[in-house]
């Protein structure tokens, strides 16, 4: 991709159990310690904070209607910058976890694309993605991991 563009991730999955169930415990109690993590690699750009987040997943005109529900979405310099938090950090022993933590069903949502520098994706924005490269396949408009390091995946 041209210099002049980011890469924007959205990531989505719906918890086994209610965001106070202490099975939960772990996962919540770490988030803090992961985003601060993210927050501090090199590369990363933003991220939607958790109140934003809340807000456009519990909006009546939201993406999502279940409280249960769980996303990031977040804009980085580059596709290593991403894929090192995500693979080479504490990050990875969460992810290794997830089972424990999310439904199966609908588990694993993840797109990413190209974006201007400067803009900020919606979490609307992120959906639209989504659903185009669940419809369409890896594009230049909507892709995973094996678009862009297909020997990784």
């Amino acid at each position: 991709m041209a210099v002049d563009h980011h890469l924007a991730e959205f990531n989505f999955g719906t918890l086994r159990h209610d965001w106070d169930d202490p099975r939960i415990a772990d996962f919540q109690n770490n988030l803090d310690r992961v985003n601060g993590l993210a927050a501090r690699s090199p590369g990363f750009v933003w991220r939607l904070d958790d109140a934003a987040m809340e807000t456009a997943q519990l909006d009546e005109n939201g993406v999502f209607d279940n409280p249960r529900t769980a996303s990031t979405l977040s804009v980085w310099e580059d596709f290593d910058s991403l894929w090192n938090f995500v693979w080479n950090t504490v990050h990875r022993r969460f992810y290794d976890r997830r089972a424990e933590w999310y439904d199966a069903k609908g588990n694993g949502n993840f797109v990413m694309w190209w974006v201007p520098i400067g803009h900020r994706p919606s979490v609307t924005e992120g959906m639209e993605r989504f659903i185009h490269l669940q419809t369409h396949g890896n594009s230049d408009f909507a892709f995973g991991w094996s678009h862009l390091r297909p020997e990784d995946t």
